[in-house]
């Protein structure tokens, strides 16, 4: 009898330290962590995809960092665990190539955006194109916000800004011009009418449900392109990589394109 007692321990014991190596797995298996960078004017696009991603990858966590590709680049230089980066444009990305930070094979052009001028509300100028922008900043008579120099959306104003020949210190000087440090914060400027009007991506002015009335050509500013691609020293390089080319499907290029983005890469 005290033999079969022992048996029937020794099969539950079993029984359990199996149980208990599956749960390992399975926690080690939801464990993994996706850290996503990416450029503020993604926030909305990008959180609406996570959620049709995470329902067919649950073995995936998806984090999200979303602030100006200039901060973003920092952060990464400085150490900050990436897995993958998308960048509103191609200078930060090519500094992080540069510097051996991104897996190069993996770099794809994944989105195209417009650079909108967006006027608020409020606004009594009547400012339907650039050339009316161009003509009231020359004026003095209204107020505009756009990004800080560091901020591709910022520095895609600045070469509108020299296409019609504006000086931006003598703008600043006459007090016409605000300023924001990621593309969220001019947004908010026109949104909430603090500003008569600002210069932003087409696809900030559908989320913040905002009229666009003029759109820059590549003359006045280039493409405005983002570039993706997985870091170098990604612990989780093959999810990072699985998720860049879930963004690159027919599905999430779906979301893209409601927003105004145009998806440059199909897989």
């Amino acid at each position: 009898m005290n033999r079969i007692i022992a048996l029937i321990l020794s099969i539950i014991l079993v029984l359990s330290l199996a149980a208990c190596s599956t749960t390992t797995v399975k926690e080690d298996k939801e464990s993994a962590e996706v850290v996503v960078f990416a450029a503020a004017s993604m926030t909305e696009t990008l959180e609406e995809i996570e959620k049709s991603y995470i329902t067919a990858h649950p073995d995936v966590k998806l984090t999200f960092n979303f602030d100006s590709s200039g901060t973003l680049k920092t952060q990464i230089e400085e150490g900050a665990v990436c897995d993958l980066f998308i960048s509103a444009a191609q200078k930060q990305m090519n500094g992080l190539e540069e510097g051996g930070y991104i897996d190069a094979a993996t770099r794809v052009d994944l989105l195209e955006n417009k650079v909108a001028l967006c006027v608020a509300e409020n606004s009594k100028a009547d400012i339907a194109t650039y050339e009316d922008m161009k003509s009231h900043l020359e004026a003095g008579d209204i107020l505009m916000a756009i990004g800080n120099e560091d901020v591709p959306v910022g520095q895609y104003t600045r070469k509108i800004f020299s296409y019609y020949g504006l000086d931006e210190k003598a703008l600043s000087d006459k007090g016409v011009l605000t300023y924001g440090s990621n593309v969220k914060e001019v947004t908010t400027q026109v949104a909430e009418g603090t500003v008569d009007c600002g210069i932003i991506y087409q696809t900030d002015a559908y989320s913040a449900k905002l009229t666009v009335t003029d759109t820059a050509t590549e003359e006045m500013c280039g493409q405005v392109i983002y570039p993706a691609a997985v870091l170098k020293n990604s612990k989780v390089a093959e999810q990072a990589k699985a998720f860049l080319d879930y963004l690159q499907t027919a599905e999430a290029s779906a979301v893209f394109e409601k927003v105004g983005f145009t998806p440059l890469a199909n897989k």
